[in-house]
């Protein structure tokens, strides 16, 4: 039975990505998004026809229980969760105070760090049984500054920062690793900066600051190190981490 690796956000940037790393490096991949079954079944197939192992499943996130029983699941039919990659995302666009709704509020809340905490509880009592797990968390820059008319997003990605750092406090000792990996850039992903800006503002960006340019951030790359973290030996584990390209400047330094 393989190890597994189970992505919650598994789209085509970061997370299918690093997931079909895993599947490459002999996980069985279960990925999970929220919708567009036909693309997550092709993510499936393509693992699967380069001799990697996975599943696809539409999850629904901030419904009750799903989390919950996606994870019972798994352990059960599927093999034991070694590694959960959590990449949901909980980005509304800017919107001043006065536009943000409670409920657009409380839905960045409720992906981003409310997500997070119920799959650590469902997942943190299987690791902790085994004395080995490794949760990676993919964040963004609002974790650590708010910027205006990110109040949803800012306040979402906070709570994150610090669910992990808490995390982290109860479970290192018990051979859980938490990593918080904070996204400091832009992701030449076209299921997300592709949709916000428009295929024609995304192509152009790309041959200008992307392709052989390296100013975007290359999910092959991100995926580098998502599975480098995994790896690491206890008496070294990276807790919190940066990630942005060369070019771009970084988040306390304008």
């Amino acid at each position: 039975m393989k190890p597994v690796c189970l992505v919650m956000g598994a789209g085509a940037g970061i997370g299918g990505t690093v997931g079909t790393r895993f599947a490459n490096e002999g996980y069985h991949a279960v990925l999970c998004r929220r919708s567009d079954e036909d693309g997550l079944n092709r993510m499936v197939a393509s693992i699967e026809s380069e001799g990697g192992s996975a599943s696809g499943f539409l999850v629904n996130a901030v419904e009750p229980e799903v989390i919950e029983d996606r994870v019972a699941t798994v352990e059960k039919d599927i093999g034991p969760i070694e590694v959960v990659v959590f990449n949901l995302g909980a980005q509304i666009g800017d919107r001043a105070l006065k536009d943000t709704s409670y409920k657009a509020f409380e839905m960045g809340w409720r992906m981003a760090t409310f997500a997070l905490f119920r799959i650590a509880q469902a997942v943190t009592p299987h690791m902790a049984e085994r004395a080995k797990g490794t949760i990676l968390v993919t964040s963004a820059t609002a974790a650590v500054r708010g910027n205006s008319g990110q109040h949803s997003h800012a306040a979402a990605m906070g709570g994150r920062r610090m669910l992990c750092q808490s995390l982290n406090a109860e479970f290192a000792s018990k051979g859980i690793h938490v990593a918080h990996i904070l996204i400091d850039g832009a992701v030449d992903a076209p299921d997300t900066l592709g949709k916000m800006l428009g295929p024609e503002r995304f192509q152009q960006l790309r041959e200008t600051r992307g392709m052989e340019h390296d100013g975007l951030m290359l999910p092959d790359r991100i995926a580098d190190t998502y599975f480098h973290i995994a790896r690491q030996h206890r008496s070294t584990w990276t807790h919190e981490i940066d990630m942005r390209s060369f070019t771009d400047r970084p988040w306390w330094n304008h």
